[in-house]
């Protein structure tokens, strides 16, 4: 994208405006609409089904409504506290630039919409988690049955525990599709041609939300999981979810609220997101037929996904539970792509002098066939999935190599556990990224000579990919679902023998599917913003137009060689660094309280390790659930407002170049979090199965440091970049017009650019130094007097004021 704004921004073949909603167009969404209703209506169904199942011991119904009510807790507390901040930006939205009052108001009032269902998909999917949870505990249990009952087939026990909690994040895929694709289709019949401007509203409203319960959900579960292993596991030497340790409740309740409630939201986003950019570019690029092409894509996704979800049912000869899945999601992406085909055979034209508003110069330079051109481009989005699919497994499966080098390398201790597991996780990362890099340049090759129907290629890959995402989402939630079961197992001490081993090796395969739908959310992060780039190319051109500015002014150019693009290409990647780093450190703040709250109840309560006294587990939730809203604030803002400080600061062309600079290194960043964190907790798994000289070895003491490393990259700061990079983007593209406005104009102008740059830089220079200000204390409540202990607002007490958080 380099150059002046003349060849860069003054092509513009199509008006948005071009496009209108035909009457077939019209029918079609409204059976696009009918189908997402029909995912909400299966997703009941599973419901159904997910609760019918038994509840196991009254010890398990009890930890099990334990967990739940720390997780509705949170959960309430922090969707009161999101309202406020959503409430503060559908006014702001009001003030910027749009053609009509209809077209602001629309935008604002479906930024709420966005935001409503990506909080609703993630509230469901965390409630019937911590539900199902511990019916895989009971389905497991049936394994060992109780004397004087015949033995059952343990084969059938593991594919009964399976079924269960992969038809729970069914349940969870079914919500995200439905929803997103309801939302999508709404705005389309409501707004007709300006369906794309509004549904900017319903993106941004979407990935904001999906990064809070991202951030706020991945500190609450790795604080709780990182403090429940140091104390517990390294210290006591007790198992990791032994109900002696206080943190074990807050370790389950994390997992719901992180990675049930958090990806979710986040995987929504994915799916709103780059429905707009394929909805915008494709009213600029294939008029009347770009309105309805891309929510026909998904919808067919939607049918799809159902298959893939009743697809998943374990057979005998299946190698492990992760055949099953892949099982089910080839199915799937196999079905999709013939569905497609017909699709666009039946519903596009033969030529592209057929479409509405195309220029005589893009007929003749693309003499090719507009449905060839749509179902390759989709094609390559569902070939992308399927091989990080396999890519992804490949660097986090217990019984693959970089795995078994990680426990390998737990003999000579943590230190090479640790670089073992970065080295594996840098090494993945270049992969996924040529992965991602491959399929964005093959879509942009479809384009020939027109950048905007390269980019519409590219946004109609992020669909491709989308059309899996009902069974990347129930692969995601089998995660956490199969984790808590073990977790209510071992609390109850209700499952033991084969049960018990039926829940390891499930959970070690939510290890790897959680690592998998990580890489595949970041891969539709990269495919959305790169789509987007044509709509703010759009933004610009039809700003610059409305101004009268010159061509080649140097705010609008996106030559890369400019100081102020480069030093924007800089500041994209820094924001990445700086927002990892945010996240980490709050992890292990919050953290470093829970370990001396629980350390503090073991030291003042010895009954609690031979069973005479319970834990307060109540006391950790609470610190989690605090610290967790406490620390919100500053990743949220700096995600905000770092485009606004640039593009009011540098100009537009250093913003485009601050995005890219963001993409490249937030794709190779989150993908080096997931999988060596995901790797590491395998390596743990490998070696607690016996390998290495098995629990409570040294190599066992190894992984669990790595682990303890890796959870925060997993899943806090590595998932939250996908959503991160999407805010930026949409933040990006409806503040674009209003930076070109106040570029020009006189001194007046001027003027408000530098107090909105300023203001903008000032806080977040402030939320940054407040953040960092606060600090894990330095005593244990050991010698000293100190109590040690969690003072019960998400802080740890100390001798010394002057250090206390």
């Amino acid at each position: 994208m380099a150059g002046h704004i003349d060849p860069q921004l003054s092509e513009h073949p199509t008006s948005l405006a071009a496009a209108i909603l035909t009457d077939d167009n019209r029918l079609i969404v409204i059976v696009v609409a009918v189908i997402a209703l029909a995912a909400l209506l299966v997703a009941q169904r599973l419901v159904r089904q997910v609760l019918a199942a038994d509840e196991g011991t009254d010890s398990m119904k009890e930890i099990a409504a334990a967990v739940q009510e720390g997780a509705n807790a949170y959960l309430a507390r922090q969707l009161r506290t999101l309202g406020v901040f959503a409430v503060v930006v559908f006014f702001l939205l009001l003030l910027l630039p749009a053609d009509g009052w209809s077209e602001r108001a629309g935008r604002s009032l479906f930024f709420l919409v966005g935001a409503l269902f990506s909080a609703a998909t993630g509230y469901f999917g965390m409630r019937l988690a911590v539900r199902s949870n511990v019916r895989v505990a009971a389905a497991a249990r049936e394994a060992t049955p109780a004397e004087g009952e015949p033995e059952k087939d343990l084969t059938a026990v593991a594919h009964k525990a399976m079924k269960i909690a992969f038809r729970t994040g069914g349940v969870v895929g079914m919500f995200t599709v439905g929803l997103g694709l309801l939302g999508a289709s709404c705005v389309v019949l409501v707004y007709a041609e300006d369906a794309p401007k509004v549904l900017e509203g319903f993106g941004l409203g979407a990935a904001l939300i999906a990064m809070f319960m991202r951030v706020g959900g991945g500190i609450f579960t790795k604080a709780a999981d990182v403090g429940a292993d140091l104390v517990g596991k390294v210290e006591q030497g007790i198992p990791e979810d032994d109900p002696r340790n206080a943190a074990t409740i807050a370790d389950n309740v994390g997992d719901n609220v992180g990675d049930c409630a958090g990806m979710a939201a986040d995987l929504f986003e994915s799916y709103a997101v780059t429905l707009v950019a394929a909805l915008i570019l494709g009213t600029a690029a294939f008029g009347n037929f770009g309105l309805a092409f891309p929510l026909i894509v998904p919808a067919i996704g939607v049918i799809t996904a159902m298959i893939g979800i009743f697809a998943v049912a374990p057979r005998a000869s299946d190698r492990s539970g992760m055949t099953a899945i892949n099982r089910g999601f080839f199915i799937s992406a196999v079905i999709s792509l013939v569905l497609v085909a017909v699709a666009a055979y039946t519903y596009l034209p033969s030529t592209y002098a057929e479409l509405d508003g195309v220029s005589a110069e893009e007929i003749t330079s693309h003499p090719g066939d507009p449905r060839t051109f749509a179902l390759v481009a989709v094609a390559i989005g569902i070939v992308l999935a399927a091989l990080i699919q396999q890519l992804t497994g490949y660097f986090t499966e217990t019984n693959r190599r970089p795995v078994r080098d990680i426990g390998k390398s737990a003999l000579t201790g943590p230190a090479t556990v640790v670089l073992t597991g970065m080295a594996i996780g840098l090494e993945s990362a270049v992969y996924t990224a040529l992965l991602i890099g491959l399929g964005v340049y093959g879509a942009f090759l479809l384009g020939g000579t027109s950048i905007m129907l390269a980019l519409f290629a590219v946004a109609l890959a992020g669909t491709g990919l989308l059309t899996t995402v009902g069974v990347i989402v129930a692969m995601d939630t089998f995660g956490p679902v199969s984790d808590n079961a073990q977790g209510i197992a071992e609390m109850s001490g209700d499952v033991e023998g084969a049960g018990a081993q039926v829940l390891t090796d499930l959970d070690a395969v939510g290890n790897t599917t959680k690592a998998i739908t990580k890489g595949i959310a970041i891969a539709t992060a990269v495919l959305a913003a790169a789509a987007l780039f044509g709509s703010y190319r759009d933004a610009i051109a039809t700003a610059v137009s409305d101004v009268g500015a010159k061509a080649g002014e140097m705010g609008l150019s996106l030559d890369i060689s400019q100081p102020n693009n480069l030093v924007g290409l800089i500041l994209g990647a820094a924001v990445v660094f700086l927002f990892s780093g945010l996240a980490i450190n709050a992890v292990s703040r919050s953290a470093g309280s829970v370990v001396y709250e629980v350390r503090r109840q073991f030291r003042e309560h010895p009954g609690i390790m031979d069973y005479t006294e319970k834990p307060e587990y109540g006391r950790v939730v609470d610190i989690c659930t605090k610290d967790a809203l406490r620390e919100l604030a500053t990743p949220g803002l700096l995600a905000v407002l770092t485009p606004i400080a640039v593009g009011f600061s540098l100009g537009v062309g250093a913003l485009g170049s601050f995005l890219a600079g963001a993409i490249g290194t937030g794709t190779l960043m989150a993908v080096f979090l997931a999988n060596s964190g995901g790797a590491w907790d395998n390596a743990k798994k490998l070696v607690e199965d016996g390998h290495h000289g098995g629990k409570g070895s040294d190599a066992h003491a190894a992984t669990v440091i790595g682990d303890t490393v890796g959870d925060p990259f997993k899943d806090t700061a590595g998932p939250a970049i996908n959503p991160l990079l999407k805010v930026m983007n949409l933040v990006a593209l409806l503040i674009a017009p209003a930076v070109v406005q106040f570029s020009y104009g006189g001194d007046a102008n001027a003027g408000v650019r530098a107090v909105v740059a300023v203001l903008a830089i000032a806080v977040i220079v402030g939320a940054v130094y407040v953040s960092k200000r606060r600090s894990v204390t330095v005593d244990d409540g050991g010698e000293g007097g100190g109590d040690g202990g969690g003072s019960g607002d998400g802080t740890t007490k100390s001798p010394d004021p002057a250090v206390a958080s």
